[in-house]
């Protein structure tokens, strides 16, 4: 059973990612839409669940974070923030400058925080089943490789032939994590590509599949917490399915957000919603 003051913890954490969000979309054009819909599952991985040693980014032991869903680099640096990586100040003065470790993808030529560089849709996840495997083949059976992905690119080929090879070389240390939120740049995932039975589809290819809702912390953690070892054979999928611009009214399901810039009024109103979610379900008292 998850710890309801984990949940509280984690869903206070995942509340200032999200206004750290919402005043960089302020001062930049982000892809807020699917920001705020991976933000919880992120935020339990980066300040909850990932194996990383802040002060050795290159620690052996640690586990491995892939960004497929690249354009959310900013959830990524946020929460890296929150665990010590960096000052909150640098991803403002720097996010999107000629100067900057931070950006609209995640580059690791300039961040040593960042695995691997991502921004193409669908590379990924073979990106990922390549550290899996490579862990695998050095003996580290205690690290993770998490591989978060959008539910867009789940049309790209790429992602199939690494879910084959995935299974193939029984690589039970990869967890994949999909951002169901059923929208895309272009409208509805559905309209554009349909894949159907997502889950099935990951079955059939002999992955453990978990489904949840993904803006549901409770059901976060306990996907997270009930990982099987990472030496077991069998890669596992977490579809989490969201809401693109969860948390705010005038986002949620709006093509519109996908990428854009608020207003001042805007993001006051948008921080206004989420504060009184958070105050309704919790009260006023934050964690100290």
């Amino acid at each position: 059973m998850v710890d309801v003051h984990v949940v509280k913890h984690l869903e206070e954490a995942a509340l200032q990612i999200k206004i750290n969000l919402l005043e960089l979309c302020e001062q930049k054009s982000i892809h807020i839409g699917g920001d705020l819909s991976v933000c919880n599952i992120m935020t339990a991985i980066w300040q909850w669940k990932i194996k990383y040693d802040v002060q050795n980014p290159r620690w052996e032991k640690r586990d491995r974070f892939v960004l497929s869903k690249g354009h959310a680099s900013a959830v990524t640096s946020f929460n890296q923030a929150a665990i010590g990586c960096y000052n909150l100040e640098d991803i403002y003065m720097e996010y999107a400058t000629d100067f900057g470790r931070f950006g609209m993808h995640s580059c690791n030529l300039i961040n040593p925080f960042v695995d691997v560089s991502t921004g193409s849709l669908g590379h990924g996840l073979p990106l990922a089943v390549g550290m899996a495997l490579a862990l695998k083949k050095k003996g580290n059976s205690e690290s993770r490789v998490y591989c978060v992905m959008g539910d867009g690119e789940q049309n790209e080929g790429s992602i199939w032939e690494g879910v084959m090879a995935a299974k193939s070389f029984k690589l039970g240390n990869l967890i994949g994590a999909i951002d169901r939120n059923k929208m895309q740049f272009d409208g509805y995932a559905d309209d554009c590509l349909p894949m159907g039975d997502l889950a099935a589809k990951y079955r059939a290819f002999e992955w453990n599949v978990v489904e949840i809702d993904g803006n549901s912390m409770e059901d976060i953690l306990s996907a997270l917490d009930s990982l099987p070892p990472p030496d077991t054979d069998i890669p596992t999928v977490i579809i989490a399915n969201t809401t693109k611009g969860f948390g705010v009214s005038f986002m949620e399901n709006n093509r519109y957000w996908h990428m854009g810039q608020v207003t001042n009024i805007q993001k006051e109103t948008a921080i206004q919603e989420l504060n009184d979610a958070y105050a309704k379900k919790w009260g006023n008292t934050k964690d100290e």
